[in-house]
């Protein structure tokens, strides 16, 4: 992965790569957002048991995710007494190398976990994603639901806040995910999911307004 970016951004003289594949290299979903950390929920970045447990002990229970996993997978609730947490940590340790992403569980999740879809730095359409019965997660890949949705005054003043760096970086297709109408979570920028269904609840057309703006790059460049 890390190797094809390297390749694909010696070839950006004379092909356009969407995204910008040196700022998709350095923006993994996980890290960049910390670049926004003022719009997150309390978050620990760590391979310590006694960090997270001293964590959860301030926060109760808290979700802990592998910092590369992505649609939703090997992300685990662990309710307030802590009871398995030293078992799972152990999981993740010999599981992945990097440290490992925990958060407070955040009961909001039950009302949806919002995706918004950035163009150039714009917003062009959101979903509402509802975790699917007994579940948690609301990832569509693990059974999540869509519905449509509009955005909260709190989750334009995010998007207005990324929206010009993003498009500074090059990174054209964007998907962040909102919990609670507040609290960011992630910035994707490998391959966003979702305009799907955006497109479904509300008639547009948002391959269309990627092609769009790789259009207005590309006259950018003449």
């Amino acid at each position: 992965y890390i190797t094809a970016t390297h390749l694909l951004e010696r070839i950006e003289h004379e092909t356009l790569v969407v995204n910008n594949p040196a700022s998709v290299r350095n923006a993994p979903e996980k890290v960049m957002v910390l670049d926004y950390r003022k719009f997150m929920p309390p978050t620990l970045i760590t391979r310590s048991l006694d960090e997270v447990r001293a964590f959860q002990k301030e926060h109760g229970a808290i979700v802990v995710k592998p910092l590369h996993g992505n649609g939703g997978k090997a992300i685990f609730r662990i309710e307030a007494d802590g009871s398995n947490v030293g078992a799972l940590f152990e999981v993740f340790n010999s599981t992945w190398p990097e440290p490992h992403m925990v958060q407070p569980f955040l009961p909001d999740v039950a009302k949806g976990d919002k995706r918004i879809v950035l163009i150039d730095g714009e917003v062009t359409g959101a979903i509402n994603r509802r975790p699917g019965e007994g579940e948690f997660r609301s990832n569509l890949a693990v059974g999540g639901s869509a519905e449509a949705t509009l955005l909260t005054p709190e989750e334009q003043e995010i998007c207005a806040a990324m929206g010009p760096r993003l498009k500074e970086l090059g990174l054209i297709f964007v998907g962040i995910d909102v919990i609670g109408g507040k609290w960011l979570t992630e910035i994707n920028v490998t391959s966003p999911t979702g305009i799907v269904a955006i497109d479904r609840f509300n008639g547009t057309d948002t391959a269309a307004k990627i092609l769009d703006a790789i259009e207005r790059r590309l006259a950018g460049r003449g």
